[in-house]
């Protein structure tokens, strides 16, 4: 008895772990997103960290920009990160940002933007902020060109470590524990 309920319990364990993996998630190109909607409150200064696929083309002429913010609205904007002159977004390369704005609290969502010729792959982008812990947005894929292109985690339902376990998963492992105590 006791060798069949842990045999249960580990088949749902399993099924729960891989149900998680399936719902990592992925950025997408941004609905509504509007950058015009940047307010001007405060000024606070972010450290962005970028770091750019060793799956990436070797170098980008590319231009990049970002936007990120927080639940409240407030938006920060930076156009044109690139540089070629620095070298910047080349292939498995980190490159850092002091980007100024206005003061957000914990950064839930970020975009980033790619026009050009080039292609371009960001792995990582890692947000320290004046008032919050640090957020890192795992990317790992192509950005597609004349779009936003990212994460909207604001909704509350996701993680800092962006997986998902639905409630009802959650409800089942503890009915089934509970019933077998």
């Amino acid at each position: 008895m006791i060798r069949s309920l842990y045999l249960l319990l580990q088949f749902v364990f399993l099924f729960a772990l891989s149900e998680a993996q399936l719902s990592i998630i992925q950025p997408q190109a941004a609905k509504s997103f509007n950058i015009s909607q940047i307010q001007n409150v405060g000024s606070c200064s972010y450290n962005v960290i970028i770091t750019t696929s060793c799956s990436s083309p070797a170098y980008t002429r590319d231009e990049i920009s970002i936007s990120f913010g927080d639940a409240y609205g407030n938006q920060i904007y930076a156009p044109r990160l690139d540089d070629p002159s620095t070298r910047a977004f080349e292939r498995c390369s980190s490159d850092s940002y002091q980007i100024n704005g206005p003061c957000a609290y914990q950064i839930c969502y970020v975009y980033l933007y790619r026009t050009g010729p080039d292609g371009w792959k960001p792995e990582t982008v890692k947000i320290y902020a004046y008032n919050s812990k640090a957020v890192t947005f795992y990317y790992n894929t192509f950005i597609p060109a004349d779009t936003w292109y990212g994460f909207d985690l604001c909704g509350g339902a996701v993680s800092m470590s962006h997986q998902r376990f639905g409630p009802s998963w959650f409800s089942v492992i503890i009915v089934l524990f509970l019933l077998f105590l």
